[in-house]
């Protein structure tokens, strides 16, 4: 007989997990539909926007985020359709359908992916009441989320540095776990682990949307197939530089709580 005390943790881990996606799912399910079925009057990027807009107006309303968070998804989308804009520039991946909303070839919906991110993160801080152990500090979390956010544009003219950074990322935070509450009990588990499961899964939803023609790489003009695995180190990278940002605000705005 299964112990019931495991499989109602479970359920409330899941549930504030998926209460924690709903922005997410609202992206991925938003450009899944708009690939299928055509949105008349209105190009499918611009409508996107709209939607995304509405959904983030909508959970501000409803309390689902509070206004630091939509702050700080502000600043990730800003963060990542800057980063769209370059890349779109390098040819990395484009955006082949035509939209009013567009700014150097780039949908402004597109910003709301990394932004997607962020929205999870704080969402999951909150409801799981995190904190973190060992947290290098101030200094060495900031150069290091630079580095990697440089390191992306970089990497076009100069060496790719995204593996010594990657072995970077495992010895600056060695030693620090996330805290997480589930109900009543209290759970730990390595922040690198953290950074692996998270880039995994934003991948297997990068698939999902390039497959609905969000955005193509390359080598899918011709027909879709599985996006690269490496592209799951980038993930990997992209979630260190949210958490560093996300933790550090949550951080300040504790001490400022105390003060």
């Amino acid at each position: 007989m299964i112990p019931l005390k495991p499989v109602i943790q479970l359920l409330h881990f899941g549930y504030h997990q998926a209460m924690s996606c709903i922005f997410p799912v609202a992206i991925f399910g938003t450009l899944a539909l708009s690939g299928m079925v055509e949105i008349p009057f209105i190009y499918r990027y611009d409508a996107v926007l709209i939607i995304l807009l509405t959904v983030q107006y909508l959970m501000y309303r409803s309390g689902l985020e509070t206004w630091d968070e939509i702050k700080v998804i502000c600043v990730f989308h800003l963060i990542g359709l800057l980063l769209e804009i370059y890349k779109v520039s390098m040819g990395s991946w484009s955006y082949p359908e035509p939209g009013l909303t567009k700014i150097f070839g780039v949908p402004l919906y597109s910003g709301f992916m990394y932004a997607s991110v962020a929205s999870f993160m704080c969402q999951i801080w909150r409801r799981l009441k995190m904190d973190m152990t060992g947290w290098p500090g101030l200094a060495s979390a900031w150069i290091l989320g630079g580095a990697i956010y440089l390191n992306f544009f970089t990497h076009h003219f100069l060496p790719d540095f995204r593996w010594l950074l990657t072995a970077l990322v495992f010895v600056v935070f060695w030693r620090t776990w996330i805290i997480y509450r589930v109900r009543s009990v209290t759970y730990r588990m390595p922040l690198s682990l953290a950074f692996i499961i998270v880039g995994f899964f934003i991948w297997l939803a990068e698939n999902i949307a390039t497959f609905f023609n969000a955005w193509k790489y390359p080598d899918q003009q011709q027909a879709w197939h599985l996006v690269s695995y490496g592209k799951i180190s980038s993930w990997f990278l992209l979630v260190i530089i949210s958490v560093i940002i996300v933790a550090q605000l949550k951080h300040v705005k504790a001490g400022m709580g105390k003060s």
